[in-house]
């Protein structure tokens, strides 16, 4: 089936590039939604089952699938809106941007559920071309800055991933096999050359750091998602980190099986906590809205590699908190559209007031910030509490103590800027010009910030048990 899927993403995708028409654009693109939300469907039917040798419906993949298939949806209805509304809109544009969607989806979902490191390699390197479309749909300097300097990172990073993988099958030399794949390399792991493992697991790290967001590679992502169109920058900031994730994931698997794991969780804990120092000092500093929530995504996954490197609880927490991240940052930056259609500026000096001009998006801005920050009653409270309780029960009460001091000021700049905007009046901004905004085009976002509350308040039992068997190779 997966062979299936990824020759009809491949043929839409490129039926949407060269092709110009706007009926036939958006009928593509609407049989691309379907042929994804069937693959999902099958994947979920066919759990734990590998298909072409080289992908495995696994319960780390699925629960990553499925969160890729709900985002997707209302990422090409909020880019129909921005494609329709657009004042640069041309034919040409809009099949460029549609078919790189098309092919950076595509490519996510075959990486989650790949089964060897190389295929996912392939598959990264795939995101980051189908990426750099959507960065540059703009077609301005600041767009080609953007593209370039996410190009030229991706490429050193995806480069640090292949080194990776040669010195992975180095270490590999004493078991003699040439078998990569995780089940191979897990089942294994008792002669992996330590030595070797350990210049693997470095550079494979800090090349998923890149599309992760997380320290030393983060800046790459926080360009990218703010010369981005919204709708992209939703997708970059969700599903496109969720597959950094699986990829660090599922190798920090590997070296956790092996007299390894104190190192690996100490290199995993210290890229953590410099993102988070990181991400406090920016969004200090920072006047610029999208780039704030993608400095906010930088924090978050050093709070979910904080969890991995405590360990016991933490490994829950880490897939939990990555899955509702996506879903709220997501809904953030579907937002996003709406406040620049009102104030046709992304500073925050010059937004103002939302809540007179937007009720219904400034009730969806409002609601995400709860939720980012982690608020009762938000879903994201629960994984963060965990997180928070995995490292004290690691006796790592110092660090705990600099995290949270860290996340106040966070919570503090955030807060700061999120009502100014909601509630502040705009400088010299003229109301004659707000448009009027249909509420019902905050549907999808309150769905979302919905959906994270209930996964994180209350998970129904597949959901937990899906992420307990991912976990369940790590020690504990």
């Amino acid at each position: 089936m997966i062979t299936i899927y990824l020759i009809a993403s491949v043929l839409i995708g490129t039926g949407l590039f060269f092709n110009r028409g706007k009926a036939l654009n958006y009928t593509l693109i609407c049989l691309f939604l379907v042929l994804q939300c069937a693959f999902t469907v099958y994947a979920c039917l066919h759990y734990n089952e590998t298909t072409a040798n080289y992908f495995t419906f696994d319960s780390l993949g699925l629960i990553m699938l499925l969160t890729a298939t709900i985002i997707s949806i209302p990422a090409v209805f909020h880019s129909y809106i921005y494609i329709e509304e657009s004042e640069e809109m041309t034919p040409r544009s809009r099949a460029t941007y549609f078919g790189a969607i098309v092919l950076l989806i595509t490519a996510v979902s075959a990486a989650y559920l790949a089964n060897h490191i190389a295929v996912v390699w392939i598959f990264t390197e795939i995101t980051t071309l189908s990426a750099s479309a959507l960065i540059y749909h703009h077609r301005n300097k600041l767009a080609l800055e953007g593209t370039w300097k996410y190009v030229f990172i991706c490429a050193i990073s995806i480069t640090f991933v292949f080194i990776g993988i040669l010195f992975l099958s180095l270490s590999f030399v004493n078991a003699h096999s040439d078998d990569l794949s995780y089940k191979n390399l897990l089942a294994n792991s008792s002669l992996l050359n330590s030595s070797w493992l350990r210049l693997a697991f470095l550079f494979i790290f800090t090349g998923f750091t890149a599309k992760l967001g997380l320290f030393p590679m983060f800046t790459a992502g926080v360009d990218a998602k703010d010369k981005a169109p919204g709708p992209a920058a939703a997708l970059l900031s969700s599903i496109v980190m969720c597959m950094g994730f699986v990829g660090i994931f599922r190798i920090y698997v590997i070296v956790a099986n092996t007299p390894l794991l104190h190192w690996a969780s100490l290199v995993v804990g210290i890229a953590a906590f410099l993102s988070l120092f990181i991400a406090a000092v920016y969004m200090i500093k920072v006047k610029n809205i999208k780039r704030m929530m993608a400095y906010s995504s930088v924090e978050h996954m050093g709070l979910v590699m904080l969890g991995m490197a405590a360990g016991g609880i933490g490994y829950y927490a880490a897939v939990l908190h990555i899955v509702l991240h996506a879903f709220v940052k997501s809904s953030l930056f579907f937002q996003y559209n709406q406040l620049y259609k009102v104030f046709k500026n992304k500073n925050i000096y010059h937004l103002g007031n939302y809540f007179k001009y937007n009720t219904t998006g400034a009730m969806v801005v409002l609601f995400a910030f709860i939720s980012v920050t982690a608020m009762p009653p938000s879903g994201m409270f629960v994984s963060e509490f965990l997180i928070f309780r995995s490292m004290f029960e690691a006796n790592q009460l110092l660090l705990l103590i600099v995290v949270l001091l860290l996340l106040t000021l966070i919570i503090w700049a955030f807060a700061k800027s999120i009502f100014k905007i909601l509630f502040i009046p705009a400088v010299n901004f003229d109301e004659s010009t707000v448009p009027v905004i249909s509420p019902w085009r905050s549907t999808s976002q309150f769905i979302l910030l919905g959906g994270a509350a209930y996964l994180g308040l209350n998970p129904p039992m597949i959901f937990v048990d899906l992420i307990k068997t991912s976990i369940a190779l790590l020690p504990h």
